[in-house]
């Protein structure tokens, strides 16, 4: 771990702090950093699978759910 100085908005991260119930600056950056990482993940993973077609009538949709 590293020490790092940011300049932050402090109205952001008090309200940061008051809506995410967490007690300290430190968490809250980093619960951020997480939460971006999160996304960032999602949204490859979302490119990555992309979209394909599925060849089922809506009945075989509904007879495939119903088996399970």
């Amino acid at each position: 771990m590293s020490k790092t100085t940011v300049f932050v908005d402090e109205a952001l991260i008090d309200l940061a702090i008051k809506v995410s119930n967490l007690k300290t600056k430190r968490e809250v950056i980093e619960a951020g950093l997480k939460e971006l990482v999160r996304k960032k993940n999602r949204d490859l993973l979302r490119q990555e699978l992309g979209t394909f077609d599925l060849d089922l009538s809506l009945e075989e949709l509904k007879r495939r759910r119903a088996e399970k």
